[in-house]
């Protein structure tokens, strides 16, 4: 790296933050051009990806950024090759120092890497600052993002500016992780971080209330000297403040020509058409969400669920405002609308139909078609009670028993379809919304009453009480209320790359098993989560 002292550094982490909606598997022509365009748009520092040792479902290079990867590459000499690491990646069972040095095998006198920042939540950061010293020792630079500083008191962000002065940081960062910052707000920031901390400060703004760049441009009259951005803004939800943009006001403040003709050529080949799949920019949702403190995870989730209708996303909105959604959760949006509480009601008994049977779940996931010939020998051959979860129709209908489902969003958008399938559907009939039942009213309904509540799973003859109204966990009260001896599940796929739905079937499937009269569950089809498998060609040579 030769480059000369400046009075900012211009960081796009683009192949880092973006990567939340593509695994982070960027082709290599595309790592490449984008590594020229970067260097011709006066950009200084290009964080390139994530070191992690998590190695939960595919993810791409950019996951991981090793130093081989690196060395694969042609890396402009202008710039600066930063990596990012999760601060609560180094609060595991290893010890720090041990952490690190599997993260960072190489000095920075052999790898290409020069700048570490890391991700800490406020809880985490005392913790994970040790590891500046690690680090410096080594020959780095290193940053720290503070998440979620927005929302602090202004002791609290003192606490933390005078935290970072016992360590060698080269920059304090603080993330508007809501993206419910305004230029003045951010002034405050700055100011309370100030109170100790007299070394570099940068930003990451997110772009909810479209104020990214303009909160971007503030700290830089206010002395911030970082400033991140990313390729027209690609990130989680709303995403960032835009590396296009960015790069035209840096230019003139630097007054040097920078050209942009790479990058939007880069854009329009690859960055655009990847946005349209993928949607992120700010709308009124995001707005709403910034506005009130939402976690814009929140957002993409619902956005990304076709089920979820524009009034149905601002009920929602609604209900995080007053009971709060400042950390993401599936568990918290799926009991935004409370759509089930009171007395638990229901007449029919499972147990009448499911007693000492086998019992196999299809699932909606690709499994179910692509092993569909096996599924359905084996159907043919046991003789199991197949319950098919919504309207999942991806093998012959007459070998399916039963339907479930219990989400009143999803029965609504549902209920055309379930009235023409032929098998009895099992819902909480007797608790529906109105609509619901009118909509519902032609088909045969076995009612089975839910109530849902947190952490907890509770069978009874003609009820369930379960932690969330996600119908998997409907469909494993019913089989356990229904004394089945065992569950197979089939079509559970699980999500690709760091979909945080993963973890939370993995808490809700744990959670289930932990109970003292959980039925052995068993997939049969390729899966993500966390369960005993075995293959369903197995079984149907048995």
């Amino acid at each position: 790296m030769n480059r000369p002292a400046l009075d900012f550094c211009f960081l796009d982490c683009t192949l880092r933050d973006g990567g939340y909606y593509n695994a982070w598997d960027f082709p290599r022509d595309i790592v490449i051009d984008y590594l020229s365009a970067m260097q011709a748009a006066g950009v200084d520092i290009v964080e390139l990806g994530f070191r992690s040792l998590k190695n939960n479902g595919f993810k791409g290079a950019c996951a991981y950024t090793t130093d081989d990867f690196l060395r694969s590459l042609p890396l402009p000499e202008s710039l600066t090759i930063g990596v990012m690491v999760n601060g609560a990646e180094l609060l595991g069972d290893m010890p720090l120092e041990q952490t690190l040095q599997h993260l960072f095998p190489e000095t920075a006198a052999t790898s290409p890497v020069r700048l570490v920042r890391f991700a800490c939540h406020i809880h985490e950061f005392q913790q994970v600052l040790p590891a500046s010293t690690w680090l410096k020792e080594r020959g780095f630079q290193v940053g720290f993002n503070l998440m979620q500083v927005a929302d602090r008191l202004p002791q609290e962000i003192e606490t933390l500016s005078q935290q970072a002065c016992n360590y060698p940081l080269d920059v304090l960062y603080f993330a508007d992780s809501m993206g419910s910052m305004n230029p003045q707000h951010t002034l405050e920031i700055i100011n309370r971080l100030r109170t100790h901390w007299q070394g570099a400060l940068g930003i990451h703004t997110h772009d909810n209330m479209g104020m990214a760049l303009q909160n971007t441009l503030q700290a830089l009259e206010a002395g911030v000297t970082w400033l991140d951005a990313t390729i027209t803004g690609m990130g989680r939800g709303p995403g960032n403040a835009k590396t296009e943009y960015l790069a035209l006001e840096l230019g003139q403040r630097r007054e040097q020509p920078c050209s942009l003709v790479p990058l939007m050529s880069l854009i329009e080949r690859f960055f655009r058409p990847l946005q349209n799949t993928h949607g992120w920019g700010t709308n009124a949702y995001y707005y709403l969400a910034g506005k009130h403190g939402i976690h814009p995870s929140y957002i993409q989730s619902m956005l990304g669920d076709s089920r979820y209708t524009p009034e149905d996303i601002l009920a929602v909105i609604e209900h995080l405002r007053v009971e709060g959604g400042k950390k993401f959760s599936l568990n918290t949006l799926d009991a935004a609308r409370k759509f089930y509480h009171g007395e638990p009601q229901g007449t029919w008994e499972p147990a009448s139909l499911i007693q000492g049977r086998e019992v196999l779940l299809l699932g909606t996931g690709p499994g179910v078609a692509a092993h569909r010939q096996a599924l359905e020998h084996y159907i043919r051959k046991a003789q199991p009670l197949v319950m098919a979860l919504n309207t999942q129709s991806q093998i012959n209908p007459d070998l399916i028993d039963l339907r479930l489902a219990c989400h009143p969003v999803r029965l609504l958008a549902d209920c055309e379809t379930h009235t023409r399938l032929p098998q009895p559907l099992v819902t909480p009939a007797s608790m529906l919304p109105e609509d619901v039942q009118q909509s519902l009213a032609a088909k045969e309904l076995l009612d089975f009453g839910l109530v849902v509540k947190t952490n907890t799973f509770e069978f009874a003859r003609t009820h369930c009480v379960i932690p969330s109204s996600m119908v998997i966990a409907y469909a494993l009260a019913v089989a356990t209320s229904g004394e089945a001896s065992r569950i197979l599940l089939a079509g559970f796929d699980g999500y690709p790359g760091d979909d945080p739905r993963n973890e939370e079937m993995d808490t809700l499937l744990s959670a289930y098993s932990e109970n003292k009269i959980s039925l052995p569950l068993i997939t049969v089809t390729p899966t993500r989560y966390r369960i005993p498998s075995q293959s369903i060609y197995a079984l149907s040579s048995l």
